[in-house]
């Protein structure tokens, strides 16, 4: 439960939160390679250790989980970061005599921590939760060059958005053939997400028809809470679990053993990190949505 409702906030914050990128973009060269990064996002945490910039992170955030190996043991509650925490935080040495860090990663502001920081000298940039693939891949690359692993980031980025168009055209076109989705990333209640969102976006590509755009408001801000109720009258052909519920007790709830998705056995389970990050690990997650439309469509093709 905690873990969920960390995901819809840092969601809803970063979907709020103006601008998208925090600071100016500076070109590489006239850019110091940053001795003592601190990273408050677990996105950029992945990021920087997929471009080599992890030997120059010496803290995380707590939810700071992946790659599996490397990370440093030095943490900082992103919920509730603390200007002492952070200021302390480096090791000193003589190529980096301060405990300050050089480089404030966040992905959203809480305790007004990226201007109490940069008020102490202290640069802090601000990659809230990506609106799109480009959007997405331009964080990787920002933090290449802020980083001095330029090439690399762009590397990566590029192959990112390879994989990414790929999966897209791999899904053959469907207009006759409506497919529903349910995405859930909360229960008690059930919170979704529009196609207005960021993994919205990726499954309208992929031509599916997002329930939780009928039943959402402005206020929402892309993630409404809908009603079982409403799940079960709206039928989804597809369900995807970002929140780690199993598929198998879905069908125990109260009339959702009826729901399409269910008996056909297309009730799928996302890991629910790599479903609210948007860094090197989001071709995993595309290729999951991709991989399950595919198989609707190939089942819905056998029937006929």
């Amino acid at each position: 439960m905690i873990k969920t409702l960390r995901f819809v906030l840092a969601l809803s914050l970063g979907a709020l939160a103006l601008p998208l990128l925090g600071g100016a973009v500076v070109a590489a060269s006239t850019v110091a390679k940053p001795q003592c990064i601190v990273s408050l996002s677990p996105t950029a945490t992945e990021t920087l250790f997929s471009i080599g910039a992890g030997p120059q992170v010496q803290a995380v955030d707590v939810d700071s989980d992946f790659p599996k190996s490397g990370l440093p043991t030095k943490r900082i509650n992103a919920l509730n970061p603390s200007v002492e925490s952070v200021l302390g935080i480096c090791t000193s040495t003589k190529a980096h005599p301060s405990t300050k860090p050089d480089l404030v990663i966040i992905s959203y502001d809480a305790n007004s921590i990226k201007e109490k920081l940069t008020n102490l000298g202290v640069k802090v940039v601000d990659q809230d939760a990506a609106t799109s693939v480009a959007n997405a891949l331009q964080q990787i690359r920002q933090l290449g060059r802020l980083t001095g692993h330029e090439a690399k980031a762009d590397s990566l980025a590029s192959s990112m958005n390879t994989l990414i168009k790929a999966d897209i055209a791999s899904v053959p076109a469907h207009p006759k053939k409506k497919i529903t989705v349910y995405y859930e990333i909360g229960t008690n209640p059930y919170y979704s997400l529009t196609s207005k969102t960021f993994v919205g976006s990726l499954m309208k590509s992929l031509g599916l028809v997002n329930i939780a755009d009928a039943d959402s408001t402005t206020a929402d801000a892309g993630y409404p809470e809908l009603s079982a109720e409403y799940i079960v009258s709206a039928n989804p052909k597809l369900v995807f679990l970002a929140d780690s519920v199993k598929p198998s007790s879905v069908a125990k709830r109260a009339g959702f053993a009826k729901i399409s998705a269910v008996t056909s056995n297309n009730v799928v389970e996302l890991n629910a990190d790599i479903a609210s990050r948007w860094g090197p690990r989001l071709t995993v997650l595309m290729y999951q949505l991709t991989s399950e439309v595919k198989k609707v469509l190939h089942e819905a093709k056998l029937r006929n």
